[in-house]
């Protein structure tokens, strides 16, 4: 992995640098004082994967920084800062960072978040492979399903591991529909997806869905298997549920984009109504075309939306 640090401060650029490349995390390839040194096209040139950015710069701050490198920059970006206030941390997610650390440093958290994130950028760009050799296969076979011959070499494996990779490779394709696949909440909506159904295969009688905090946690735990504690549990697991809410706002507003466009979409009637109260997404509608007299009310129903996401993953495995 190529990583580019930018803090004004040397002391916290070469710490950073040190914690990379002691425990094997990848190369960095450039430092920055200052938010108004780093530009798309470096970026491009560097072939950077991790951003590391502060908050609080003289010149250009990281919040200004990550609004000029978007949406050309493709890789993570994490940021670093002495500033946790509930709004900054909310608007920097908003903005499509990938994880927030809160200084003073600590070695521990900085290798167990950029592990994750390493992890999930690999994961990205295979899935990225994958859907781009089948759109070549489907190609050259002049519109044939080449994803039921692909299925069908599954048939041989256990029947969980089956149905598990059927849920996932299903919520990949409903996102991807919504629009958001890459975003930063992508691989926290298919972890949970993944884990309701192990848990609904469990229980032995009636399914009930999870509170959004116990989900989120188990979402939290997961990324931090590495660094094992409660205090590192809660703060992903609110994390998790920053990147998820961007996301659905993301997929709100991808929704209504092709409801303005095509009323008759399949992908619009499909999914506007079912994941989100059509009266929020036709608001958003007149917003994005300039008639709305307020901007949408930016509370989601997020338990909704991730209930339909699974309801819907789950019923395509059954048919």
């Amino acid at each position: 992995m190529k990583f580019f640090i930018v803090d004004d401060s040397l002391a916290i650029r070469a710490m950073l640098s040190e914690i990379i490349y002691s425990e094997g995390l990848g190369t960095v390839e450039g430092e920055a004082e200052d938010g108004i040194e780093v530009s798309k096209e470096l970026l491009r040139d560097k072939k950077i994967d991790i951003l590391l950015i502060d908050l609080l710069m003289k010149e250009r701050d990281g919040l200004e920084t990550i609004r000029a490198l978007a949406p050309e920059f493709k890789g993570k970006i994490i940021m670093i800062s002495q500033v946790d206030q509930k709004d900054t941390v909310a608007e920097a997610y908003l903005l499509g960072i990938a994880h927030f650390i809160t200084k003073p440093i600590n070695k521990y958290e900085v290798v167990s978040v950029i592990q994750n994130e390493t992890k999930h950028y690999l994961r990205a760009k295979s899935i990225a492979n994958i859907q781009q050799s089948l759109i070549s296969l489907t190609d050259f076979h002049h519109g044939t399903v080449v994803e039921q011959s692909i299925e069908s070499n599954t048939i041989t494996k256990p029947k969980q591991e089956v149905h598990s990779s059927g849920i996932i490779h299903n919520g990949n394709n409903i996102l991807m529909e919504l629009g958001i696949v890459g975003d930063s909440g992508y691989y926290d909506l298919l972890n949970i997806i993944e884990y309701l159904f192990e848990l609904e295969n469990q229980c032995d009688g009636k399914f009930q869905f999870p509170s959004l905090k116990q989900l989120f946690k188990q979402v939290a735990y997961e990324h931090c298997q590495s660094f094992n504690n409660s205090n590192c549990i809660n703060k992903e697991a609110k994390a998790s549920e920053q990147r998820v809410r961007r996301a659905i706002h993301q997929a709100l507003n991808n929704l209504a984009s092709i409801g303005l466009t095509d009323y008759g979409n399949p992908i619009f009637e499909n999914y506007a109504s079912k994941f989100f109260d059509f009266s929020q997404v036709r608001m958003k509608m007149l917003e994005l075309d300039g008639k709305a007299t307020c901007n949408v009310p930016s509370r989601l129903n997020i338990k909704k939306f991730i209930e339909v996401f699974y309801l819907e993953a789950k019923d395509s495995i059954i048919k």
